[in-house]
């Protein structure tokens, strides 16, 4: 009698590149994205990681959370020595891949241009920027990440303005318009949508860049506990849509099929608190152009869903009936 699907998943343990033991916080997003971008990679990969978080707490000197090779760049340039690495190999007529890693630091400020050469130059490289929206590792500083109206400790709210007063970058679209092979958004919140779309870009030949947004509780003021429930809002509501690219143009996206309000996603945190104070006419103001930064990617990307879809916000990575999930 053969073993049944249980009994062989068992025995076939999945593999991961990032070893349990790191000293990541509790609930840390980007813990989480890293290992499941490596679970879906697989052992036959080299990595090149900027400076951050992911680099501190897993490569604590003499220690190493990493199982398979592992570079340390600095913030800047990740890409470049990801580049470097994939020239090499190619030179020895390997096709080990190459994986570029940074936060949004990393990847959206100090080293895009790095990024953007190595996407220029058509690097057989995939770069995953892990998004938590802020400089966590050096204080919870304020990046071109760094959402509108959010706190940070050099973006106040006080009597001045309420929190940074800036968009946040659209870096999906400046990759875009690199007209890379394969480019994607991606959350921790849907680990089978992730995995799905490090597999793709893992297939192809060129660059390819995937962007997942890595809740950080002690940057965003919430419980540990409530990383995957947040980062979940995030796309429910619009705010962090979840699209694939090709050559620049949209591909496909998960549908959302009953955006919630912004303020069910923004009321969880401590960075938006002071948008949530009674008597403020600026807070609501503030909440209002969140609203509307939503609606429009949900208008942009076509993401209204229509009806249910096994396959839209409420219906990714769930077990259905038969034990059947999309993988």
């Amino acid at each position: 009698m053969t073993d049944s699907v249980h009994d062989l998943r068992a025995r076939q343990p999945r593999f991961s590149g990032l070893e349990a033991g790191h000293r990541a916080c509790q609930g840390c997003g980007e813990a989480l994205g890293a290992r499941l971008v490596t679970e879906a990679a697989g052992p036959d990969v080299i990595l090149a990681n900027a400076t951050g978080c992911l680099e501190v707490f897993s490569t604590a000197w003499p220690q190493s959370a990493w199982r398979v090779p592992w570079i340390h760049s600095v913030f800047a340039n990740a890409a470049a020595v990801a580049s470097g690495v994939e020239s090499a190999l190619k030179a020895q007529g390997r096709r080990t891949k190459v994986i570029a890693q940074g936060g949004d630091g990393g990847t959206f400020d100090i080293g895009f241009q790095a990024l953007s050469g190595m996407l220029e130059r058509m690097h057989n490289v995939l770069y995953v920027c892990y998004d938590n929206e802020a400089y966590m590792n050096t204080g919870i500083q304020r990046s071109s990440s760094t959402p509108h109206a959010a706190r940070t400790t050099t973006s106040p709210p006080g009597r001045e303005r309420m929190g940074k007063r800036h968009l946040k970058k659209d870096l999906l679209s400046i990759i875009a318009a690199h007209h890379i092979p394969y480019a994607a958004s991606a959350s921790v919140a849907y680990p089978q949508d992730l995995r799905r779309k490090v597999r793709r870009a893992m297939e192809i030949e060129g660059p390819t860049f995937l962007l997942v947004h890595s809740p950080c509780p002690l940057g965003w003021g919430h419980d540990g506990s409530h990383t995957i429930a947040i980062a979940r809002l995030a796309v429910q509501s619009g705010l962090f849509p979840l699209v694939e690219l090709e050559r620049g143009e949209v591909a496909s996206v998960m549908p959302v099929r009953k955006a919630v309000p912004v303020a069910d996603y923004l009321k969880g945190q401590g960075r938006f608190a002071h948008l949530f104070v009674e008597g403020d006419p600026r807070a609501r103001e503030e909440r209002e152009h969140l609203q509307a930064l939503a609606d429009y990617n949900i208008e942009r990307y076509g993401l209204a869903g229509e009806g249910t879809d096994p396959y839209d916000t409420d219906g990714a990575d769930t077990v259905r009936r038969g034990g059947s999930a999309r993988i």
